[in-house]
């Protein structure tokens, strides 16, 4: 299940930092600018309301961590999450099996970016679409929802990563100004 929240100046801060636990917490605060702390907490929130919605959950989650980094529930691994946050939204993706989200800002086309990024037949679609800029964003968020999915992370050569056999369900807000992403 995809929850989005692209209404994330709607909460009292101070507020909500006050009520996180301490590990979610001292994350928020690590953040310099109010707008990342912002967004630490927003995305937070939408993986409680997640919990909470989808599996009867109401108690703060608590992250362990896996090889490589990708965060797990530790009182429910069996559940699977992913986060991601850009300027305009924050994004929870969560399910009974991997699920990998991601969500970007629309940003003006870069040529010289997706060379080194797309695979010939992506360019190619990019360059000649409508709107190269929301073109190439759907294609990032894919390969970075994927990656996320596999637990991988941006690591490697990306080119071809949309080869490997995932569902994807993606959002498109132009009147936001961002793509996201689910990779299942």
């Amino acid at each position: 299940m995809l929850y989005i929240n692209d209404r994330i100046s709607d909460f009292d801060l101070e507020r909500a930092i006050a009520d996180l636990p301490p590990q979610r917490r001292e994350k928020a605060m690590a953040f310099k600018s109010e707008r990342d702390r912002r967004l630490s907490v927003a995305v937070y929130r939408l993986l409680c309301e997640a919990l909470k919605q989808e599996f009867a959950i109401s108690e703060p989650p608590v992250f362990g961590y896996r090889q490589g980094g990708k965060p797990f529930l530790a009182d429910w691994p069996e559940i699977h999450f992913s986060l991601s946050h850009c300027r305009q939204a924050a994004a929870c993706a969560i399910g009974l099996s991997p699920v990998g989200v991601d969500v970007e800002t629309i940003r003006p086309f870069s040529e010289e970016l997706a060379r080194r990024v797309l695979n010939a037949d992506e360019l190619h679609s990019v360059v000649t679409s409508a709107n190269p800029s929301a073109a190439f964003t759907r294609l990032w968020t894919m390969k970075e929802s994927l990656l996320k999915l596999s637990g991988e992370g941006i690591r490697g050569p990306l080119a071809d990563v949309l080869s490997r056999n995932a569902h994807f369900h993606t959002v498109i807000n132009s009147r936001a100004g961002y793509i996201c992403t689910l990779a299942e």
